[in-house]
């Protein structure tokens, strides 16, 4: 691994991307070696077909990041940010609790709370609440011993109580401290903490977070989640399921309905169906979940399809009784819905469970056509009905947009191709696709939108345009690996304007746009 110099300077790394992505372009065999060694994307590949592949600036930015021991470019340029500057104490340690427990939506990083911690060891040094989230345990001995309350009146700086500061700790995930941390919470719930503790956010003021939901929501971490609710968490505390939910190990949502954790209500049963996740959906009907509970956007059944998932997974709910006649608040089947996106395989399953059969209009045989992506029927059907678009109905547009929120990205081409309205609102966002593509920090299907027309004006639910959705996907990171500044530079490269200074970004992109701002005054 290679070593940052004392004072890294963030230009300078840039410099060493854009050559290494020179290098490789000329076919540099040090250059290739590199990538293959460090990316993940090329781990595996032989020179020649790391050459056969596009590679971008974020490529070489990701590839440096990860030999400097970082897992990715926004990680690196978050710690040399940091480094770069003559930062106190004081602010070093507020960046570390931003990294060690994440804050508002942008998540944790434990791996940069860690080195933090080791180049500057004594960051913490007087604050035993916080020596909690390290898991220092002859400190928090120390602290309870002294003081008999110390376990529930005692808080840090951010606010956090001991045992919130345990449980929220991302660096639980590190096995060097994940042995230390659970002691912690093992010697906090003896000495009497609170296992309902709760803690305010300061990104987040109107929403209390137990410790439970630290545990089981934030760190799913099977061994502390067990201990709390041995201690008497209370398990329905409106987020630890839903967000247990998120994994494929069941283990987590089993320790919570066991502990009496209801599932209807929680919306865990949709959480669960927004992935492929049959033995977690299996678990919590068999505890209880409703098979037909409703959800703002339909039922589970219409959810589930709306997902894309599997017919193994729709099987599990008709046969724990969903009603495969169900229909949404447009009056479309569940049969129907299941062949305009394209899924056979689901339709031939609600038939099996008594659906009643219904022979497809041309608007579902266009709706499945665009789904798979079949552009040469999609082609055809419109050259012999080319009408046919403006005939649809707005909840048969909504299409786009929701194929755009699945990754479906080759369909939304060929339905744009094809002349289909650019700005339809959809998903649960009720964004455009061009929205969608930025939420999903997917550069590449954004310049293809914005080429074809669409604007960075378009809106979404939560009344902004699309500079909005960068904003909140960006800090949130909301796909692992999205390029948020290649949606950033392909909607100015598009026309669009600097945002305004409202909007909060990353460093990165902040940057980007700063620079300019600059330029035109």
């Amino acid at each position: 691994m290679n070593e940052l110099p004392a004072r890294p300077h963030l230009d300078h790394l840039k410099k060493q991307a854009k050559s290494l992505l020179d290098s490789v372009h000329h076919r540099a065999a040090d250059a290739l070696e590199r990538m293959r060694r460090a990316l993940p994307a090329a781990s595996g590949l032989d020179h020649a077909a790391i050459v056969a592949r596009e590679w971008r600036l974020h490529d070489a930015q990701s590839c440096v990041a990860r030999e400097y021991g970082f897992e990715s470019w926004t990680q690196l340029k978050d710690y040399v940010a940091l480094q770069s500057t003559s930062a106190d104490t004081a602010a070093r340690r507020q960046q570390w609790q931003r990294w060690a427990f994440g804050h508002g939506y942008q998540p944790a990083k434990p791996h940069l709370a860690e080195r933090l911690l080791r180049e500057h060891p004594q960051l913490l040094e007087g604050d035993s609440v916080l020596a909690c989230a390290i898991g220092d345990v002859a400190t928090v001995q120390a602290a309870i011993a002294a003081d008999p309350t110390w376990a529930n009146t005692a808080r840090a700086g951010n606010g956090m109580a001991p045992l919130v500061c345990a449980t929220f700790s991302a660096l639980v995930s590190l096995p060097a401290f994940a042995a230390g941390i659970r002691t912690c919470v093992d010697r906090l719930l003896a000495a009497g903490a609170d296992p309902d503790v709760r803690w305010h956010d300061p990104q987040l003021p109107d929403d209390p977070l137990s410790a439970l939901y630290g545990a089981a929501g934030r760190n799913h971490d099977v061994a502390i989640t067990r201990r709390l609710l041995q201690a008497g968490a209370n398990p329905n505390d409106n987020e630890s399921l839903y967000h247990a939910a998120e994994v494929a190990d069941t283990s987590l949502v089993g320790l919570l309905l066991e502990a009496g954790a209801r599932v209807t209500g929680s919306n865990a049963l949709f959480r669960a169906l927004d992935g492929e996740l049959p033995d977690t959906v299996r678990l919590m009907l068999a505890h209880g979940g409703d098979p037909n509970e409703p959800g703002p956007n339909g039922c589970l059944l219409l959810h589930a399809i709306r997902r894309r998932r599997s017919p193994e997974v729709i099987t599990i709910l008709l046969e724990a009784g969903a009603d495969p006649s169900v229909r949404n608040a447009h009056g479309v089947s569940a049969l129907r819905f299941a062949r305009s996106l394209g899924l056979d395989g689901v339709a031939e399953r609600l038939l099996q469970a008594g659906a009643a059969p219904e022979t497809p209009g041309p608007s579902d045989t266009l709706l499945a056509a665009c789904a798979r992506a079949d552009r040469a029927t999609v082609r055809r059907l419109l050259d012999e009905a080319p009408g046919m678009l403006a005939q649809l109905h707005p909840a048969e547009l909504r299409l786009l947009p929701e194929l755009a929120a699945t990754g479906q990205d080759e369909a939304v081409r060929v339905m744009v191709e094809a002349g289909w309205p650019i700005a339809t609102r959809g998903g649960d966002i009720d964004g455009s696709a061009l929205n969608w593509a930025v939420f999903r920090g997917n550069a590449s299907l954004a310049r293809f939108l914005l080429a074809h027309g669409a604007h960075y004006d378009e809106r979404h639910g939560y009344n902004d345009n699309v500079y909005g959705t960068l904003s909140f996907a960006s800090n949130a990171e909301t796909t692992p690996g999205g390029d948020w500044l290649g949606c950033a530079q392909a909607l100015v490269e598009a026309g669009s304007p600097v945002p305004e200074e409202r909007y909060s970004f990353p460093e990165e992109i902040a940057a980007y746009f700063d620079a300019l701002r600059q330029a035109s005054t």
